[in-house]
């Protein structure tokens, strides 16, 4: 019994020792959304709605859905406005989706396709997606 728990304390107390700094998330600034809770949301958003036809690797579709694009390694991606535009406006044969994901929502999901699946590590933020919202608001009014 004592050679195990002596065997199993340096791990422990390892543990405990990097514990604060794994536990921890990082804040964007005072009050804000960390980023580890942006990807942690823009990552389920990702699986629960995009993934049935974008691919759980964002590859897009094969066969009967080769019309969907791949979002992985898309240049596309690097314009935050294009992909902002795409989501609040739908395209081809994707709808749009101010009628299921709010500002916040499409911010976080792009974040995380962006990050994930491109090496575009600025955030998309909710104000950027507002912009484009009111944008397509008041042109489809006119």
């Amino acid at each position: 019994m004592i050679k195990r728990l002596a065997l199993a304390a340096p791990p422990l107390a390892a543990m405990l020792l990097l514990w604060p700094l794994t536990a921890v998330p990082a804040q964007d600034g005072p009050g804000g959304i960390s980023a580890v809770e942006v990807s942690a949301e823009g990552k389920q958003i990702y699986e629960e709605v995009c993934q049935a036809c974008h691919m759980a690797d964002a590859r897009g579709g094969d066969g009967a859905g080769a019309g969907v694009p791949a979002l992985a390694g898309n240049a596309r991606m690097a314009d935050k406005e294009y992909a902002i535009e795409v989501l609040v406006k739908g395209r081809g044969g994707m709808p749009w989706f101010t009628d299921i994901l709010d500002a916040q929502q499409m911010a976080a999901v792009l974040t995380h396709v962006r990050g994930e699946f491109n090496d575009y590590a600025d955030p998309v933020t909710e104000d950027e997606v507002a912009k484009v919202v009111a944008a397509a608001g008041s042109s489809a009014e006119e």
